[in-house]
């Protein structure tokens, strides 16, 4: 994996091993900031956090922001970042009722500042069905379009699927 570049994105379906992917960038270079945007509001959810905590193990420090991307980047430091995951947070600020393009070029002006490399997480979801309802479909719209502002200005891309990465940039 070598050194890691400024920004990173690893893109993939649920359940497709992006995120055990992506901490092996950061654990790769002695560990870092996992910035987590889940917010354990039932006990599935709760399951799913202690999941991926115990699979981390000490090399981290563990950030819980499911709205400010922005402003926990800012206040880092050097320790490199790991995001996860970005359409969790789309989530959150789409049921927050903010302004996502706003917030989408905030995050991207930010990361471009970062003097840490950031690895982000993010799920693709444009492969399945068309979803059924206005709400989905904007989700899915939305997180589409964030996917591919990120994709532009990062300096490496992987998408993985089934555990397996495929780099489609850097």
């Amino acid at each position: 994996m070598g050194l890691l570049p400024s920004l990173t994105l690893v893109l993939g379906g649920a359940r497709s091993g992006k995120s055990a992917y992506a901490e092996s960038f950061i654990e790769a270079a002695g560990g870092g900031v996992y910035l987590a945007t889940a917010e354990a509001l039932d006990a599935e959810m709760q399951d799913r956090v202690q999941i991926h905590k115990r699979r981390r193990g000490d090399q981290w420090r563990t950030v819980e922001e499911p709205l400010d991307l922005s402003g926990a980047l800012r206040t880092n430091g050097d320790s490199p970042i790991l995001v996860d995951c970005l359409t969790l947070w789309l989530s959150n600020i789409m049921a927050a009722d903010r302004d996502i393009e706003y917030e989408t070029k905030a995050l991207i002006s930010t990361v471009s500042e970062c003097k840490a490399p950031v690895v982000m997480v993010s799920n693709e979801v444009g492969l399945g069905i068309v979803p059924d309802n206005a709400f989905a479909r904007s989700f899915r719209d939305q997180a589409g379009r964030m996917n591919q502002q990120l994709a532009a200005v990062a300096d490496r891309v992987v998408f993985v699927a089934a555990g397996l990465p495929l780099v489609m940039k850097g």
